[in-house]
């Protein structure tokens, strides 16, 4: 099963949280604390990420399954709140299982392909000679010139671990890179979920466009779409108290 990372004492029905992309259950640390205070909150590391188990595969069924078995092991039923491709987990397990989940979030994605991909980070990542590495700022001295952004870096630089007797990943990359193009499309799908739904998109985002809402509403019909404002992709941690708010209104 999935590695989780369990917040509060509160009762009542959990609030499951899948990260995107290279990230992991402590990228949520903060906002799942102070969302623990009404209600238990659950954090999640995706297959091929941080704790959890490494597989060959890394389809949306396959994460939608997964997240099956954390609710069926934690009373189930839970609200779901995905970020990027947790949000596709998220849209795939509300679509296919709608039984286990009472409420949905879903954190600036949409449920269609997209035409770019992350292939070029995990490139990077790999290039990496980590012979060579002995703290962090020596794997980030090697990244600098292919990822100038300072905090794109440090965001990446997370799922390296230094504990071990060698430096490693905390990413499957090989699975990664080679299940790319399922990542970046989505999984064609004949069910609704007809339970509340929340889209949350970031105001500078490109990720939530209004030709995507057709398709949102055909199968969330009951979904609402809010922006956050001042926020990009990454709305959760630019714009965290907003986000936050959001997510508490549509909860509680």
């Amino acid at each position: 099963m999935l590695h989780t990372v369990h917040h509060g004492n509160a009762t009542g029905t959990p609030l499951l949280i899948a990260p995107g992309l290279f990230g992991s259950a402590r990228n949520w640390n903060v906002i799942a604390k102070r969302l623990s205070a009404e209600r238990p909150v659950i954090a999640i590391d995706m297959r091929n990420h941080g704790e959890s188990f490494h597989a060959d595969t890394n389809s949306y069924e396959d994460m939608a399954y997964d997240m099956a078995e954390v609710i069926a092991a934690n009373g189930g039923q839970a609200d779901v709140l995905g970020h990027s491709m947790g949000g596709k987990a998220a849209m795939v397990l509300a679509l296919t299982r709608p039984d286990l989940l009472r409420k949905l979030i879903v954190a600036d994605i949409a449920p269609v392909t997209y035409s770019h991909d992350q292939g070029d980070k995990i490139a990077v990542l790999k290039s990496v000679d980590l012979s060579r590495v002995t703290r962090r700022r020596d794997a980030e001295d090697q990244m600098r010139d292919a990822i100038p952004d300072p905090q794109l870096r440090a965001f990446l630089l997370q799922s390296l671990s230094l504990s071990g007797e060698a430096p490693e990943w905390k990413l499957n990359l090989d699975t990664l890179a080679a299940e790319m193009p399922k990542i970046m499309s989505f999984p064609d799908i004949t069910g609704r979920f007809t339970g509340p739904t929340l889209f949350l998109r970031g105001a500078n985002s490109s990720y939530v466009q209004p030709q995507h809402e057709a398709k949102i509403l055909s199968l969330f019909p009951q979904a609402r779409i809010e922006t956050i404002a001042n926020a990009g992709h990454w709305l959760h941690a630019e714009q965290p108290r907003a986000f936050e708010a959001a997510v508490r209104d549509f909860l509680g």
